[in-house]
């Protein structure tokens, strides 16, 4: 290959890596994710293996190791330089690039995160200027190579850390932007006494203030509420919410699942029975209504209570007093009650399964909850929240959501609302191999051949080559997966080469870049 074909596929290299570093600066808001991203390219497409990007800490004259690749966890802890100490000091402190094309040789050399126990090594440190304010720098150690080649390489490690800096000064003035919105927030609902929002409840969608407002509007009256909503979407905790928001707060919630209970013991369960009142009754036994007596009773799943269950719960809204099973006592009870169903019961009326005297009783304050899917805006607030919560109950530190994760869970239309998607993070958690979140972490129901990128199967009667391709590509792309779209990294895995892994990538029309996240 003669000179001018080197320079030309340098050239091509170079300007296919500067497109993939764009790329990832558009998609992320993650400073420290941004950072390894571009060592991840610089790794995958130059056979980067030693390197490290500093950032100015805020403030100060301190810069720190942000992201690295071939660095010990030592070395990363050492990295830290004042302006004008060691190599990266002076850069940061000149805005100049420096070469030194043998570290052994050069005084200023601190050897805190670049090992100087190898033979002759090349460092080349470049500033990340933005706005004539040095924010930072990226080093690479390499061989030693002529100095032209060195300088070569200065120049190109020039042109990434001047295309790095509008990106993290971006990222920066974004995460600036909300934690000013985010004390604004803070601000305002202390000023609000952040009554409207509960405490056990994520959500931020108009819907859900709606809902809130709601619950602080019924919550310290003696109205019945009945929420209503789909399966999942929470109505357990609305009731809660309105119990705890109340002045019964410091008394008993008693939960029901009216579906749960058969119904020749449903009666037992809410009004109680005395000693040998059926076969069975040993002892007498409080009902729940008792067990809740100052304090709220919630009927879930009230939809599905027998009929004949239905005219004695009608009495007791009514008369507020309740009679054991065997027993012709009245009792009086102080009882709040909060209703849940996920069925149409106007439908259930018209079919003679549900009294109309009885709805009316118990529709006296509806709150209606939306479905997942309705409230799209709320979705990575859930998740969140949830991510938070198994990553502390299973010890794991989840630290994001990848771009691909995200994209699948706002696509998906979460028939199982709420309840679906803590499932779906509680088993992301579990599975995830490291601090981040990846769409195959995710259930196969939220997967599909658009969204993953897998290849589909081979249809029917497909030929041998069909076969064999398809076996291939399904191969490479979970290695891949595993190496966050890093064919060096993946050839590794397949002990092969990467000279015939990327061949098989071009030949299978396989993209690396969709599995980066």
């Amino acid at each position: 290959m003669n000179l001018e074909n080197i320079k030309r596929n340098r050239a091509e290299l170079e300007l296919s890596v500067l497109y993939r570093i764009s790329q990832r600066m558009a998609q992320q808001h993650d400073v420290s994710a941004l950072l390894n991203d571009v060592l991840d390219v610089l790794e995958t497409e130059m056979g980067l293996s030693r390197g490290m990007l500093t950032l100015r800490k805020p403030d100060s004259d301190i810069l720190a190791i942000e992201a690295s690749r071939g660095l010990s966890a030592e070395e990363r802890r050492r990295g830290q330089y004042k302006l004008g100490e060691g190599i990266t000091g002076r850069v940061a402190q000149s805005g100049e690039a420096a070469l030194i094309p043998d570290t052994s040789n050069d005084p200023d050399f601190l050897n805190r995160a670049v090992s100087q126990t190898e033979s002759k090594r090349a460092f080349l440190c470049s500033p990340i200027v933005h706005q004539r304010r040095v924010i930072g720098t990226i080093s690479i150690t390499r061989p030693h190579a002529p100095r032209e080649e060195l300088k070569r390489d200065l120049g190109f490690l020039q042109l990434v850390s001047d295309l790095l800096a509008d990106g993290v000064a971006r990222i920066r003035e974004e995460i600036e932007e909300r934690d000013s919105l985010m004390a604004e927030n803070r601000r305002l609902r202390e000023q609000l006494g952040d009554r409207y929002h509960p405490s056990n409840m994520v959500g931020n969608c108009s819907s859900m203030r709606h809902v809130y407002e709601q619950i602080a509007q019924v919550a310290d009256s003696m109205a019945t509420v009945l929420i209503r909503g789909e399966s999942g979407t929470g109505k357990e905790l609305v009731a809660r919410a309105i119990h705890y928001s109340s002045l019964r707060r410091n008394n008993p919630f008693v939960c029901v699942n009216c579906a749960a209970l058969p119904e020749n013991l449903i009666e037992s369960e809410l009004f109680g029975h005395e000693k040998g009142s059926f076969t069975g009754a040993m002892h007498q036994r409080k009902g729940r209504f008792e067990m809740a007596n100052g304090g709220t009773l919630f009927l879930d799943e009230i939809g599905d209570i027998a009929p004949s269950i239905q005219v004695r719960l009608l009495r007791a809204l009514q008369e507020r007093t309740i009679e054991r099973v065997g027993n012709n006592e009245a009792i009086a009870i102080n009882v709040r009650i909060v209703t849940a169903t996920s069925k149409n019961l106007e439908q259930e009326i018209r079919e003679g399964k549900f009294r109309e005297d009885l709805f009316y009783r118990l529709d006296v304050f509806p709150i209606h909850l939306p479905a997942l899917r309705d409230r799209r805006s709320d979705i990575m607030l859930l998740a969140d929240s949830f991510v938070q919560k198994y990553s502390e109950g299973y010890h794991k530190n989840i630290r994001r959501i990848s771009t691909a994760a995200i994209n699948m869970m706002t696509a998906y239309h979460w028939p199982g609302n709420v309840r679906e998607l803590e499932n779906c993070i509680e088993r992301a958690v579990l599975t995830s191999p490291d601090e981040v979140i990846h769409g195959y972490s995710l259930p196969p129901s939220l997967q599909t051949a658009d969204q993953t990128n897998t290849a589909l199967i081979p249809r029917e009667g497909a030929s041998l080559k069909e076969m064999l391709d398809s076996y291939e590509r399904e191969v490479i792309i979970d290695a891949l997966k595993k190496h966050r779209g890093n064919a060096t990294k993946a050839a590794q895995n397949l002990q092969t080469t990467s000279r015939i892994t990327n061949y098989a990538i071009k030949r299978l029309g396989i993209q690396p870049a969709n599995y980066s996240g």
